[in-house]
Order: C-alpha cells, then structure tokens, then sequence
C-alpha cells in the first residue's frame, strides 16, 4: 500500500509540475529563465506606447522613468544640442536623478535620499522649449526648466568641451 501511495503522489506532482510549466523551465535551464526575463523587462520598460509619449511631452507633462527621448524628438524634434557622458546622479524625493553636473562642487540636491545611480547620461537641450532634460537608459530621469539664454550657453560650453574630449572620452556609437 506504502509503495502505491508513493507512486501516486509521485506521478502526481510531475503532473502538477507539467501543468505551470515547472518542468519545461527545468529542462530548458538557465537560457530560458533569461530570455522570459530580458523579454519581461522589455514590455515593462517600453511603458506607454511612443504617440501618447508624445502627447505627455507637448502638454508638457514630463513624467519621470516613463518617458523616452525618442518621444521628445517626436514631439519637439531634434534638440538644438545634445551630449552624452558617463557620470553619477543623485537620487531624490521626487523619484529624479540630478546629475552631478548641475551641482556646485560638494553640494548635494535639495531632497537627496542618500542613493546614488552612474551610468552614460544622454542630454537634451530644447532652448525653444525652455527644457534640458537628462535620460539614463532610454528613461527620463531628471528636467530643468531655463531660458533659452541659458540652455544656448549650456550648448556652447559643450560645444568648447567637446574640442578637447579625447576619444576615449567620446561615446561609442551604435
């Protein structure tokens, strides 16, 4: 009797594990778990399809970690100057990053929590708009609103840095 019961429980529970699908992962191993993961964060990060990205962009509703800078050239169109750099960005209350280059030397951002992120920082200035904003992988992340004045300044004083970037400096291009 001991031998049946174990039999069954047995077949059982393969039937269970079939039925989720526990089995097939077992059996495909690793690869699949990482392609059911890079697939889920793909739909995940993708958000709000690129037209209502847009439309939040010309209401000027600037959401962070929702939208893409593709929604910005959609919207407004290419950025009258643009830069890309590596560096930190402190977290805040209001779920932004403000890099660490529109701080003073030493000074933290009103608001900080206490966390860091670092990564290749793509900048857009729209002078027409009135707007720079940063993005860290493909998601807004921080926005300032400046006049023209300043955002055409801010331009040039990219333009004059780039001249002595060396090309380890210079990002890769896809």
């Amino acid at each position: 009797m001991r031998k049946f019961v174990g039999r069954f429980s047995l077949r059982v529970c393969c039937w269970v594990q079939r039925l989720l699908g526990v089995d097939l992962l077992r059996r495909a191993g690793w690869a699949a778990l990482c392609v059911l993961l890079a697939m889920g964060s793909a739909v995940s990060c993708s958000g709000m399809p690129i037209e209502e990205q847009a439309r939040h962009v010309r209401a000027n509703e600037l959401l962070f970690h929702q939208l893409t800078s593709e929604a910005f050239i959609v919207a407004w169109g290419p950025p009258s100057y643009q830069r890309t750099e590596f560096m930190q960005f402190f977290g805040t209350e209001d779920d932004s990053l403000t890099p660490r280059s529109r701080l003073a030397s030493g000074e933290s951002p009103r608001g900080w929590k206490g966390h860091f992120e670092s990564g290749e920082g793509l900048f857009l200035a729209y002078p027409d708009q009135g707007w720079l904003v940063v993005f860290l992988e493909k998601r807004l992340i921080y926005r300032e609103a400046l006049t023209a004045a300043q955002l055409h300044a801010l331009g040039r004083s990219w333009q004059y840095e780039d001249r002595f970037r060396s090309r380890l400096e210079v990002p890769a291009t896809p």
